[in-house]
C-alpha cells in the first residue's frame, strides 16, 4: 500500500455522516443530506449546505435523506454524497485511492450489505470492509470486547437502534430495530398535531428533542416556545412546551428501544448475563444524548445503564480504530464481508 493511502472509517448514518482519518481523528461532522434538482440527475449540495435547504427549497428542488433507517433507499444519490465526502477529505490526495472501513447495522440483509460496499468503491475506495455498528461502537466507547467477559452496548441511532452482547471480539447476541431519533422526532410532531392542533416540520421537531426532549419526568421543567401553522386558522402559531409533555409524546418509540434491550438480555447466556449486570449497558449514538435515557433504561430492564463519552461519535472513532487494528478485523472477517 502506497505510504500516502488513507485510513478511512465512514459511520454513514440515516441522520448524520461522520468520517474518521487515521492520525487526524474525525474530520467531517455532517447532516446525511443531499439536495437535487427536480429529476434527480444533478447534486446541488451536501450535508450541512442541503441540511439548511431542507424546508425552504422551491419545488424544482428536492431534500433527500438517502439513507433511510440505516439502509441505503437511494444508491445513486448515497454514492454522490460519499463521493463529495471522502473527495473533500481527499483533498490534493485523489490520485491514491484509500482503505475504507463502513459500518453498518447488524441486522442487514447481504444484498444491503454489497450495496453499502459498492457504494465506498464507487466512491472512490481502493478497499472497503464493514463492520457491524454495535461492534464499532463498543470500541469507540472503549470497551474491553476482547476480554472473556460479557459487554452489553445499545447504539441508539437516527433511524436505528441497535443492541448486542459482545464477549472475545464477537457479537454473541445481537438485535436491531428499525427505531431511533427521527421516530422520536415523528412522535414530537404527532403529539403537536394532537394536543396542540399545530402542524411543524421534521427540523422543528428535532429542535424541540434537543431544546427539552427527555426521557424521564423532571422536577423542574424545561420549557420551549415551538413555532408551526396553526391547523383550525393556517396562519402561524406560537405554543410554549414542556419538557413533560415531550415524555408523553416520545413513549411509545423509547417502550420499543426498551422492548428490544429487554429482548437481547433474555437471550444471554447466564454466565454473560451475570457480567451485565456487573457492568451495566453502554448507550452510544445520538439518541443517548436524550436527557434521562439511562434511567428510562435501567427502571425498564432492572440493569444499570451510563452514557459513553462522546456517544455520538464512537462508532466512527470504533470504525476507525478497528481499521487500524486488523486483528479485531481478521477475527470478525467471517461477517464483515
Amino acid at each position: 500500500m502506497s505510504i500516502l493511502s488513507r485510513k478511512i472509517g465512514i459511520d454513514v448514518g440515516t441522520s448524520t455522516v461522520l468520517i474518521y482519518v487515521k492520525g487526524e481523528g474525525i474530520v467531517i461532522n455532517e447532516p446525511s443530506m443531499v439536495a437535487v434538482n427536480r429529476d434527480g440527475s444533478r447534486v446541488l449540495a451536501v450535508g450541512r449546505q442541503a441540511f439548511e435547504m431542507m424546508g425552504r427549497a422551491p419545488e424544482s428542488i428536492h431534500v433527500v435523506r438517502p439513507m433511510r433507517e440505516g439502509v441505503i433507499a437511494d444508491f445513486v444519490v448515497t454514492e454522490a454524497m460519499l463521493h463529495h465526502l471522502i473527495g473533500k477529505v481527499q483533498g490534493r490526495q485523489r490520485l491514491f485511492k484509500p482503505e475504507i472501513m463502513v459500518c453498518v447495522p447488524s441486522g442487514v440483509t447481504s444484498a444491503e450489505r454489497r450495496a453499502v460496499t459498492e457504494a465506498a468503491i464507487s466512491a472512490g475506495a481502493r478497499q472497503a470492509w464493514l463492520i457491524d455498528e454495535p461492534l464499532a461502537a463498543a470500541i469507540g466507547a472503549g470497551l474491553a470486547i476482547a476480554e472473556p467477559r460479557g459487554n452489553a452496548i445499545c447504539d441508539i441511532g437516527g433511524g436505528t437502534t441497535a443492541i448486542a452482547v459482545i464477549s472475545l471480539s464477537g457479537m454473541v447476541v445481537a438485535h436491531s430495530i428499525r427505531v431511533g431519533g427521527n421516530r422520536i422526532d415523528d412522535a414530537i410532531a404527532m403529539y403537536m398535531k394532537r394536543e396542540h392542533n399545530l402542524l411543524i416540520g421534521e427540523r422543528t421537531a428535532e429542535e424541540v428533542k434537543l431544546a427539552v426532549g427527555s426521557a424521564v419526568s423532571m422536577k423542574q421543567p424545561l420549557l420551549t416556545e415551538v413555532r408551526g401553522r396553526d391547523l383550525v386558522t393556517g396562519l402561524p402559531r406560537n405554543v410554549e412546551v414542556s419538557s413533560n409533555e415531550i415524555v408523553e409524546a416520545i413513549d411509545e418509540p423509547l417502550r420499543l428501544i426498551a422492548g428490544a434491550v429487554r429482548d437481547v438480555l433474555e437471550e444471554t447466556p447466564p454466565e454473560l448475563a451475570a457480567d451485565i449486570f456487573d457492568r451495566g449497558i453502554v448507550l452510544t449514538g445520538g439518541g443517548a444524548q436524550l436527557r434521562g435515557i439511562e434511567r428510562y433504561l435501567s427502571m425498564h430492564t432492572g440493569i444499570p445503564a451510563v452514557v459513553a463519552d462522546e456517544p455520538q461519535t464512537s462508532v466512527v472513532r470504533g470504525t476507525g480504530l478497528a481499521l487500524e487494528t486488523f486483528e479485531v478485523l481478521r477475527r470478525n472477517q467471517a461477517h464483515l464481508r
